[in-house]
């Protein structure tokens, strides 16, 4: 067990905690706007579909129900653009951290292959090539790579950290450069239906990928467009030569989505009424914060899509932190995200009203 837990780098958060002691201790409590965790209800209609579905005493399907497949086929083709899709184009999966982690091991990477990610992203992406022993880099621009020995890109449009949308015509670029050298493409979208100053297009459109599904696979989560973070609900959508694999894998594995779960999956995407409502809920906050922010001084860059806010004041990130934390506010540092981010932290919009409009009031003090 020492021999793998060493292959990873030091939890970032842990760092985090002498700065969320400090803002714990301020007289009106703390606004964690640390963690992008959803804060708000589970929409009554998926409540009701999982409530329905709790009595279910036999082992779910890795695959999922055909109900659940045909869910996932017609949101991607209704709300993608996607074409043609068919069961064998999708494949539920246990929350998307999971995928993200475990994914080169299942696709047999190991040593002498190269796992690429942006300069600025999510910890996990290079947390699962440390684990298939697989090496790997951060990139600016994707096809400057050398594409030797590149056996998986990762895409990450709306970005987590930054916000940043990449336009159509930038992912169709790097999707016909990654078919050119053989480079399998996985598009994390789990923030696609969270664009704000941009509209978020998927790679499964067929403006970027000219009608076919070849080498490309799409990753889609519930929890931020659905409040379904507790639920373990995402899913992927693409290339079927990829999917059947992973499938079968999985299968010996046992990495099934609880059969409650698939059911209020195929309640949440039928229904776009709660998405629209928790849009609503997230452009006020984000309103509110990114003015708040701006009137204290900070600078604020992309973040034209996704649940954060990336704020500089053109200090360390870790001096930012703890100004704020003396406010009673957490936010994350921008280096848990790579070097880049050392200037920057990150500001989630997912806390309640009241304690956004807490925050608001000491920015402005």
């Amino acid at each position: 067990m020492s021999a793998v837990s060493e292959r990873l780098p030091t939890f970032p958060w842990d760092k985090l905690e002498p700065y969320k002691k400090t803002a714990a201790a301020h007289p009106d409590g703390i606004v964690d706007l640390s963690v992008g965790t959803p804060v708000d209800p589970v929409p009554e209609p998926i409540r009701k579909a999982l409530t329905a579905a709790a009595d279910s005493p036999g082992y779910p399907t890795v695959w999922g129900t055909p109900e659940l497949r045909d869910a996932l086929t017609r949101w991607v083709e209704r709300r993608l653009g996607a074409r043609e899709m068919t069961h064998h184009h999708v494949l539920p999966v246990v929350g998307s951290k999971e995928l993200v982690a475990w994914l080169p091991t299942q696709l047999g990477l190991g040593p002498g292959d190269r796992v690429a990610y942006p300069r600025l992203a999510y910890p996990t992406y290079e947390v699962g090539a440390r684990l298939a022993r697989a090496e790997y880099e951060a990139y600016d621009d994707p096809t400057k790579l050398d594409p030797t020995g590149l056996r998986l890109l990762w895409l990450n449009s709306p970005s987590n950290p930054t916000g940043q949308v990449l336009p159509k015509a930038e992912l169709t670029r790097i999707v016909a450069w990654a078919r050119a050298h053989g480079v399998l493409v996985f598009s994390d979208e789990c923030y696609l239906e969270l664009g704000w100053d941009a509209d978020p297009v998927s790679v499964l459109h067929p403006d970027v990928n000219g009608g076919s599904y070849d080498g490309i696979v799409a990753v889609h989560s519930l929890s931020k467009r659905s409040n379904l973070a507790g639920y373990r609900a995402a899913f992927l959508a693409g290339d079927p030569a990829v999917l059947g694999p992973l499938l079968q894998i999985r299968k010996h594995g046992g990495m099934m989505t609880s059969a409650p779960t698939q059911a209020a999956v195929v309640a949440a995407l039928g229904d776009d009424e709660h998405v629209r409502v928790q849009r609503e809920r997230y452009t006020a906050r984000r309103t509110a914060l990114r003015m708040a922010l701006l009137g204290h001084g900070f600078r604020i860059e992309h973040s034209e899509g996704g649940l954060y806010l990336w704020a500089t004041r053109d200090e360390s990130c870790w001096d930012t932190v703890a100004r704020l934390a003396e406010l009673g506010i957490l936010v994350a540092p921008g280096d848990f995200y790579g070097p880049a981010g050392e200037r920057f932290v990150r500001v989630a919009l997912t806390a309640t009203d009241e304690r956004v409009r807490a925050a608001v009031e000491r920015l402005k003090a």
